[in-house]
């Protein structure tokens, strides 16, 4: 394992398009970068103004920088800025609209 810092904000991203079915409205852009794959997968992900649909992993989030409002399918609408800690469910259908370009640090559970 290598000790190191990475700066979120200014992390290279490579895109990841989304698949045609899963946007919503607008022209949604998604882009990410792993920081590392073991144990838990780090990484950072961001989402440029849209709405886009996906289905969840497990995952702990922190918003960076942008906002967004969540809508997960029978469950709650989540409203996310800068500093925000998100929690998702393996399995929960989401709607995202994205309204600032989002980044955030991600983490998921090992498979």
């Amino acid at each position: 394992m290598t000790c190191r810092v990475v700066h979120a904000l200014q992390l290279p991203l490579e895109p990841t398009p989304l698949d045609p079915d899963q946007v919503v409205a607008g022209t949604p852009e998604v882009a990410a970068a792993a920081v590392s794959e073991s144990p838990l997968e780090v990484g950072v992900w961001q989402h440029s103004v849209g709405i886009s649909s996906d289905i969840e992993a497990d995952e702990v989030f922190v918003v960076l920088n942008g906002r967004a409002t969540i809508e997960v399918v029978d469950g709650p609408t989540l409203e996310v800025g800068p500093g925000d800690i998100g929690i998702l469910q393996r399995g929960a259908q989401t709607t995202w609209t994205v309204h600032e370009t989002l980044r955030k640090v991600y983490v998921l559970p090992p498979d």
